[in-house]
């Protein structure tokens, strides 16, 4: 089959890869200049199953401040009605999403400076309560986990300040941490290597559903680009690329172009997706290097469950993440005092497209030849692989490894 997607971030790559390897001819169509350039750009590197359960009231409750009045409420209601089932399912998809990513990585022999472990902090008992109430919910999904008291979280990490109140913490198996990014180009040169052509500097307009699908795009270069008969993205990328609107025809297509999903499936028939922007920020900077502390930041992953801020090593960097950049520096500085060498900060700041129901949207769209992987939040890496292989064998008309049912967009109504 010809198949195109739609963006080429860590959905899209992942996606793109799985098809090809699967002997489809691929095309993506990205409208920046290079793969994971948006939401996957900076996120937070963590890899866990277990925090993919967020919108669910346990085990892990997430907080949504500053987010539209409205949507925390619709969001509210949708946790409320959400089925154990389907959020069973959801944490099955992680798990199978993380085996996938393991096998890519030894198969592939993938570097993208990865670290195994994940702790969530717990600051007090009263936070330690409320988790342990949820916990049944990974077991039931097979997933690990280990409660940890405050020595014993010490002792995972040493480098945590040891004048930070910590009453314990629960240590997730099945977790890393890692540079998604860095991933994501390793696993877009090994689909080139299978025959994926990019095609950035690339925007979608218009898609006609069908057999064959109608997509209707354009080269929309940088302002600053020379001029239209070349397309400017990474060594390997310039093809010619010709002004004006084209129209090709495909096979299948899938959109994994997150918040712009709205409006491209829009007047397919599609009713409107109620994405929303969350926001995310992130800090990156290398880790200080000193013989007398050699433990002064984290060895792998961890979560402050109270301030909702993940912190990662990443290679020799610290990446913090979360939503409020003061925030970043204040819980790193809590946890890790010194650790990080101030004077080489990176900044980002981006936005993840969620639905009020916290889940993805993954299958068939009901339009015909259209398909989605989209909606992962801040959950994109932890579900990329699984989805990705899931799409691919929906496609092929195969029943996935996993059950995926209730993720589709059937339950929006």
């Amino acid at each position: 089959m010809r198949i195109a997607i739609i963006g080429a971030g860590i959905a899209g790559v992942t996606s793109a890869y799985e098809l090809a390897a699967d002997g489809h001819d691929v095309t993506v169509f990205e409208r920046r200049g290079s793969v994971a350039a948006e939401g996957s750009f900076a996120n937070s590197g963590i890899v866990a199953p277990a925090l993919a359960s967020a919108w669910a009231p346990a085990p892990f409750p997430r907080l949504f401040t500053g987010l539209p009045l409205g949507w925390q409420w619709r969001s509210w209601r949708a946790g409320r009605k959400a089925d154990a089932a389907r959020r069973a399912r959801l944490l099955h998809l992680a798990a199978f999403s993380r085996e996938r990513l393991q096998h890519l990585r030894q198969r592939l022999a993938l570097d993208y400076e990865r670290a195994e472990g994940h702790l969530v902090l717990l600051r007090t008992a009263a936070e330690a309560a409320a988790v342990e109430a949820g916990l049944a919910v990974l077991h039931n999904a097979g997933l690990s986990h280990r409660l940890l008291d405050a020595d014993q979280c010490r002792a995972v990490e040493p480098g945590l300040n040891p004048n930070t109140a910590l009453h314990g913490g629960v240590q997730l198996g099945q977790a890393e941490a890692g540079n998604c990014r860095q991933f994501a180009h390793q696993l877009r040169l090994e689909a080139q290597r299978m025959g994926v052509q990019f095609r950035f500097h690339t925007t979608v307009r218009r898609l006609q559903p069908g057999a064959p699908v109608q997509l209707t795009h354009e080269h929309t270069p940088p302002e600053d680009t020379p001029g239209p008969s070349s397309r400017l993205a990474e060594p390997g990328d310039t093809v010619p690329a010709p002004s004006g609107e084209q129209q090709e025809s495909f096979d299948a297509v899938i959109v994994c172009a997150a918040l712009n999903a709205a409006t491209l499936l829009l007047p397919v028939g599609l009713k409107k997706l109620a994405l929303q922007a969350m926001p995310g920020v992130a800090i990156t900077a290398p880790l200080r290097q000193l013989e007398a502390h050699p433990d002064l930041g984290p060895r792998a992953a961890l979560f402050d469950q109270q301030r909702q801020i993940t912190i990662a090593r990443i290679g020799q960097r610290v990446r913090v993440t979360g939503r409020d950049e003061h925030a970043l520096h204040a819980v790193l500085n809590d946890w890790f005092p010194g650790a990080m060498v101030a004077g080489q900060v990176q900044r980002w700041a981006g936005t993840y497209a969620v639905l009020a129901d916290g889940l993805p949207l993954l299958g068939n769209s009901g339009a015909s030849g259209v398909w989605l992987n989209l909606a992962h939040g801040d959950s994109g890496w932890t579900l990329a692989c699984g989805a990705a292989r899931v799409l691919a064998e929906q496609i092929a008309g195969l029943p996935p490894e996993v059950d995926v049912s209730g993720l589709d967009i059937a339950r929006l109504g």
